[in-house]
């Protein structure tokens, strides 16, 4: 169990990233990456990004990423938002990551890897997983 200010390693934080993308493949989620945003975006070090194909797919890959991630150790999430929407874009602030839970059209309308396409990606080990950067 972590004690409050206990200063977490990046290796640890990219055990959690990974723990959560292989959380979200396991529900099936869509094309799950990860990707470095620390050096641009001063509020987070990682993004996950995936995609259920229903809001009922958004719900169990969020659930499976919250108990996977606190199974290994790890935190739970700061906040969680769109939960209580459509489900069509669920935010999980872990502080030094984020996941992001999209259906496929709020996917394709936000892009977020499109916007970050220059920043580092983790390799996943995921068989629908983009190419490995790191």
């Amino acid at each position: 169990m972590r004690t409050k200010g206990e200063v977490l390693s990046d290796e640890q934080i990219t055990e959690w990233v990974r723990k959560a993308a292989h959380a979200a493949d396991d529900k099936l989620g869509l094309r799950t990456d990860a990707f470095f945003v620390g050096d641009v975006l001063g509020i987070t070090d990682w993004f996950v990004v995936t995609s259920g194909n229903n809001s009922r797919q958004v719900k169990a890959i969020v659930e499976e990423v919250e108990e996977r991630v606190a199974l290994d150790g790890g935190p739970k999430p700061v906040r969680v938002e769109g939960l209580n929407d459509n489900m069509s874009w669920v935010l999980m602030d872990y502080g030094s990551f984020v996941v992001h839970v999209f259906d496929e059209e709020a996917r394709e309308y936000y892009e977020l890897e499109r916007l970050w396409q220059d920043v580092r990606r983790l390799d996943l080990g995921l068989p629908t997983a983009p190419g490995p950067s790191e």
